[in-house]
């Protein structure tokens, strides 16, 4: 009798399916998985130990490379964590341009994650169509925050400054002609609502050209349907959150289960899935951008009629105006011990959580009264759903793998930290 052996099979880091540094070890009978072991640790960067080393307000801009996808709402977590501890509430205004641009991220996450799940399973066009709608938001990114992507503008107390009143614009240059440019610069011409208004006004439309692209193709769907099955129960039980809780059945979401900064007051659905596969996850996200949608633009609405601070008017916590800083000794005395020292926390214990495009992320933040943490854990939930690989692949075949890592949606800075 021949000896038949199962081959063991290293997948990725470097291969352009493994999203980020996933190594996964396979034992395969021939094209069928029998075991996956995904090895993490390869983007180890020691958030947690770092964050602990340096004042809390010089953390903010860590979280935004934890998921680099999902940038402030990572800041949101944390900054929420320490306005618990401090004992402080932002302004309004400050709250609903959180939420405006935590809805934002999750479109530039879930535009993202469309785009490379299309393109890893056999997709390309989609990839050029979700990438033309994330470059405004983007612009959105670089108008409050003057950076695109780690963009460190929600603050203990509210967010670095208020929404600018202009957008910025395109410029003549010798590859763009001026007829081509006045296009590009047509819903540029206002504010940063105007801008962000007429977005959400056309959004709906782009996500109905993804669905044409997708939804009823019957390529896709081979690729998608009962591929990773997960009942509720085993979702629950193996620690899923976000859409992979969502598209098992199981309606939790934090933003109406556990409503945070002004989401008790907005209107929005919890898109549900029924079979727990890779395409109801898909449909899932798919829903959730027009959801998102619909938040923002009650968001603009409420910003357009409501002016206000958005940070709080407290020195020790937030630092006072240029101008006043460059004019009054006490006012630069307050600024430089605030981006030197920071400032010292109450003692305790706390654990913030936001709806996170991927599930619940959370910080746990222990203050022994000190300027800097005393210990930080990130509850990152792409570690949760990176454990149920195994589960979730075996007794599929090889190419499936690769639809189990899209519809997981895992980015591993949250993943190794």
């Amino acid at each position: 009798m021949p000896e038949i052996r199962n081959m063991t099979l290293n997948f990725g880091p470097q291969h352009p399916a493994a999203h980020g540094v996933l190594r996964l070890v396979l034992e395969m009978d021939g094209e069928v998985i029998e075991r996956a072991d995904p090895h993490i640790g390869l983007l180890h960067r020691a958030t947690e130990k770092l964050a602990e080393n340096k004042p809390f307000n010089q953390s903010i801009g860590y979280m935004d490379r934890l998921d680099y996808v999902s940038m402030m709402c990572n800041e949101h977590a944390y900054v929420m964590a320490i306005e618990r501890l401090l004992g402080v509430t932002p302004p309004l205004r400050a709250q609903y341009i959180r939420v405006m641009f935590d809805e934002i991220t999750r479109v530039l996450n879930h535009l993202m994650w469309l785009g490379a799940h299309g393109l890893d399973i056999g997709a390309m066009t989609v990839f050029l169509y979700c990438f033309r709608e994330r470059e405004d938001l983007m612009d959105c990114y670089e108008a409050v925050s003057g950076t695109r992507m780690h963009a460190t503008y929600y603050r203990p107390g509210g967010v670095y400054r208020d929404l600018p009143e202009r957008m910025p614009q395109y410029q003549p240059s010798k590859w763009r002609g001026d007829k081509e440019i006045a296009a590009l610069n047509s819903n540029r011409q206002g504010s940063i609502l105007d801008f962000v208004d007429d977005f959400v006004a056309r959004f709906p439309a782009c996500v109905d050209e993804y669905e044409t692209l997708l939804t009823d193709n019957r390529i896709w769907k081979q690729r998608t349907v009962d591929i990773g099955i997960v009942t509720p129960e085993r979702a629950l039980a193996l620690g899923f959150t976000g859409p992979m809780l969502r598209g098992s059945g199981v309606e939790w979401d934090l933003r109406k289960k556990q409503p945070y900064e002004v989401y008790a007051d907005l209107d929005f659905d919890i898109p549900v899935g029924v079979n727990g596969d890779c395409y109801d996850r898909y449909l899932v996200r798919v829903e959730e951008m027009r959801q998102s949608a619909r938040i923002i633009k009650q968001c603009v609405d409420w910003l357009r009629a409501n002016p206000g601070p958005v940070m709080l008017d407290d020195h020790k916590l937030s630092p006072p105006s240029r101008g006043e800083m460059k004019g009054d000794m006490e006012s630069l005395i307050h600024h430089f011990k605030l981006f030197t020292e920071g400032y010292c926390v109450p003692a305790g214990e706390v654990y913030a959580a936001v709806e996170h495009p991927k599930g619940e992320f959370g910080i746990l933040l222990i203050s022994d009264g000190a300027n800097k943490p005393y210990r930080l854990k990130v509850r990152a939930p792409g570690f949760a759903h990176l454990s149920a690989m195994n589960e979730m692949v075996q007794g599929h075949m090889l190419a499936d793998v690769v639809a189990v890592i899209g519809t997981m949606d895992v980015v591993f800075g949250e993943i190794d930290r």
